[in-house]
């Protein structure tokens, strides 16, 4: 199993310590008073060292050197993104990330290439995309950059039956697969939208209203475009 080092014991620190911990994975989690860790069960059996997060033999202590993974999520942002490019630009570390609270600041990392998560962003706007009535299901995620958007897509009866090629080209987006009655599936030529699909779909962030709008029913493939397409066949 591979080693893991967590900078941080606030309850982000200690759950991914925890989880890491019960998968079987080495973990090291780095704080400056461990003996204030709360959370953490009383079987964890990885290492708990004091230190500041991007203290180099702090790192080290918690075995920064055989990490396959650091994940920096104190409550501070500055000790966080150090934390991580310590460990990217000193120690090589492969994979990187850093809790940040300031948004702004957060997509200024990502384009220097140190992975992060926008913390009040993303509460912001899972709370929005729970109280809106988007129809759309839970789950969503946003890749590096922040501009591309991957989420559940519950369509209008109205898609029913219409070509999953068709949907995707009217609305703009990929459907990347879907879940038919419990089950994913990929797409394939020809395969049509039925009653009760969900959609795992990627779009622009910038396009959500519109990609949510249409599978609301707003926008339809007009009829006969299936029966052209396949005329063509």
């Amino acid at each position: 199993m591979a080693h893991y080092v967590i900078v941080g014991g606030g309850r982000v620190g200690t759950r991914l310590a925890a989880a890491l911990d019960a998968a079987g994975h080495g973990v090291a989690l780095v704080d400056r008073d461990p003996r204030t860790v709360e959370g953490l069960a009383p079987g964890f059996s990885g290492e708990l060292v004091a230190g500041v997060g991007f203290d180099r033999s702090a790192l080290r202590a918690a075995g920064i050197d055989r990490a396959q993974g650091l994940a920096a999520v104190t409550a501070d942002d500055n000790t966080n993104i150090i934390a991580a490019r310590v460990a990217r630009e000193t120690f090589h570390v492969d994979h990187v990330v850093a809790r940040i609270y300031d948004a702004d600041r957060a997509r200024l990392y990502q384009r220097l290439g140190i992975p992060t998560v926008a913390s009040i962003q993303w509460t912001a706007d899972q709370v929005l995309h729970r109280l809106l009535p988007a129809g759309t299901a839970a789950a969503e995620h946003r890749d590096a950059s922040g501009r591309l958007l991957v989420t559940e897509l519950v369509p209008h009866s109205s898609w029913w039956g219409r070509r999953l090629s068709d949907v995707e080209s009217t609305v703009g987006m990929r459907i990347a697969y879907l879940t038919r009655l419990g089950d994913g599936q990929l797409p394939r030529p020809g395969d049509r939208l039925q009653e009760g699909d969900v959609l795992h779909a990627v779009y622009p962030v910038d396009r959500r209203d519109r990609v949510e709008a249409a599978l609301q029913g707003e926008a339809r493939v007009p009829d006969g475009a299936d029966e052209d397409e396949e005329g063509r066949a």
